[in-house]
């Protein structure tokens, strides 16, 4: 197998320091390396394209090193960063370090007969060094104006970079001298926005120890939109079943689109290439059973969770069109139940309102699931509703807390191909009495009940103010409409006395949805917030990174 002509044809091919093909066809094993980096407690799927490429250069004779990041993990590569990452503590990273190794034994083949992957540390190559003497032996030998040319350098210096992130460069290119040397490593293997890193290891080798070295880089993955590789609306997609449940995993690769499986299905599986081009053309001819998105999404997951894993993926998709799937909806975590329904599918219903002998027509209008009460009298007449798979057929059926499933959620149809989820979630009672204090008074007494209620809101947390108020927002109906005041009040105070606020994120979220809440006091204190320090100082530092027309148009207006 010529191991860079399978590379071109997967499409997992991008440039190469010139002499490298040559060297892997001498007929010699030789040894090259890819670093990963313990920088989350799980690699994702952008890293499983390394694991592959390893596993590539193995099955062509070749002997792989997996590098794992211990000190290059500590100082973050700003390749691909538009900003300055978070470093994260040292009991973390070594967390992270025994998670990603692990991942990496699981992929890779340590007991091949001939060339077994090997397994380095680079915290190795510089526990025992003190700074002085990185710098006066490693550092000298690359100048500041060749390290600055790089493109993860260079695109850096108008939003600016610490000299820790700088030096990243020199440590990855002093990892490949000490491969070099310690295990005649003559190759280093990477992504193409580590193509200067890659090529100063290259040189520092060349400038050290007077040896050749080659060096080799894939492209960056990406789906065929333009979207980001690697995410789902719901998040990252991780290798670890903890971090993506392996359903989770499995619905990712099989809602690829049609181009996008053409071009996985070469990169991320084994499969040789009459298999994928005989795939590829029955595809085009059928589109429509989705056989190729079928066959990757068995591959991948099957390579990443085994095969128990993919047929409980495979049975769990089906869930929803079986005749009786409730049970099985009852065993499912809350991670794959949720992963069932799409998002604008889910509901949320403040259990508070959640009464005994509540009118089903009232419960499914007021938690949005229809839009009113008319909509689902329409869905009962026709024999289309059904809830937890028993067909409604009273309008004035009724619903209690005794109905939900596992006591947080109630599966609705409406027709045959409509399945809709209603969650629900009880109310902190403190909130809930302030809110029923409001009721019945004036605007003048409910500004004076919210002012009293900022000083006594530290009693409730942050994030509990901000799930309660999404929650009530789902009903406009009723005593929400007040715990939506009290908790717009609440997360203004408590924001107001934060010195910084770890809940930027959230709290723009909450925001956003509050200047649109047709309550002139939620309204007022949602502007009270933008304008006030430290939701400004939220917005500009998110403004810098976050590219979403609402938070730039937020930032931009400053109300």
């Amino acid at each position: 197998m010529n191991f860079i002509e399978e590379l071109k044809w997967r499409g997992l091919f991008h440039q190469e320091i010139p002499g490298t093909e040559e060297l892997l066809n001498k007929g010699d094993v030789v040894r090259g390396y890819i670093g990963f980096d313990p920088t989350a407690p799980s690699l994702g799927i952008g890293n499983l394209v390394q694991i592959i490429i390893l596993k590539h250069f193995q099955r062509a004779g070749h002997q792989p090193i997996a590098v794992l990041g211990g000190a290059t993990g500590m100082v973050g590569d700003p390749s691909g960063k538009s900003a300055e990452r978070n470093l994260q503590t040292v009991d973390q990273l070594n967390t992270n370090k025994a998670n990603v190794e692990a991942q990496l034994r699981h992929f890779l083949d340590f007991d091949a007969e001939k060339n077994p992957t090997i397994l380095v540390d680079n915290y190795d190559f510089y526990k025992d060094m003190n700074v002085l003497t990185f710098l006066r032996d490693v550092g000298k030998h690359l100048t500041v104006n060749y390290m600055l040319a790089k493109d993860a350098v260079k695109s850096r210096m108008e939003t600016g970079i610490s000299y820790t992130e700088f030096s990243y460069q020199l440590l990855q290119a002093y990892d490949f001298v000490q491969l070099y040397k310690q295990y005649n490593c003559l190759l280093q293997l990477g992504g193409s926005d580590q193509w200067g890193n890659l090529v100063s290891g290259v040189e520092l080798i060349r400038r050290m120890e007077g040896g050749e070295v080659y060096a080799a880089t894939t492209p960056l993955v990406t789906k065929t939109d333009g979207t980001k590789f690697g995410k789902s609306e719901k998040g990252n997609i991780f290798l670890s079943a903890d971090m993506t449940s392996p359903y989770q995993f499995y619905q990712f690769w099989l809602n690829v689109s049609d181009a996008d499986a053409e071009k996985f299905i070469k990169i991320f599986t084994f499969l040789d290439r009459p298999t994928i081009e005989s795939l590829i053309e029955e595809h085009r001819q059928d589109p429509g059973r989705n056989n190729l998105q079928k066959c990757l999404a068995a591959e991948v997951t099957r390579m990443v969770h085994g095969e128990l894993e993919l047929e409980k993926a495979i049975y769990t998709s089906g869930i929803l069109f079986m005749n009786d799937p409730l049970e099985t909806l009852q065993s499912l975590s809350k991670e794959d139940l949720l992963s069932l329904f799409d998002e604008d599918k889910q509901f949320i219903f403040s259990k508070d309102a959640l009464a005994e002998d509540l009118s089903l027509v009232d419960f499914l209008s007021d938690s949005a699931v229809f839009s009113s009460k008319s909509e689902v009298r329409r869905a009962i007449k026709g024999n289309a509703l059904a809830v937890n798979g028993k067909k409604i057929t009273d309008e004035k059926a009724t619903i209690s807390p005794a109905d939900l499933n596992n006591d947080t959620w109630v599966w609705v149809q409406n027709g045959r191909k409509k399945h809709l989820l209603v969650l629900t979630k009880k109310t902190n009672p403190q909130i809930l009495a302030w809110a029923e204090n409001l009721i019945g008074k004036d605007r003048e007494h409910r500004v004076k009940i919210i002012d009293d209620i900022r000083n006594q809101i530290h009693s409730v947390s942050y994030k509990e103010l901000i799930e309660t108020y999404k929650i009530s927002g789902k009903s406009k109906k009723g005593i929400a409409k007040y715990i939506r005041l009290v908790c717009t009040a609440g997360i203004y105070s408590l924001t107001t006395s934060m010195k910084n606020d770890e809940n930027g994120e959230d709290l723009l979220h909450f925001t956003m949805e509050a200047l649109k809440d047709p309550s002139s006091l939620v309204r007022y204190r949602a502007i009270e917030l933008v304008q006030g320090n430290s939701l400004g100082q939220i917005l500009l530092k998110m403004s810098e990174t976050d590219e979403s027309a609402a938070v730039q148009e937020l930032a931009k207006s400053k109300l």
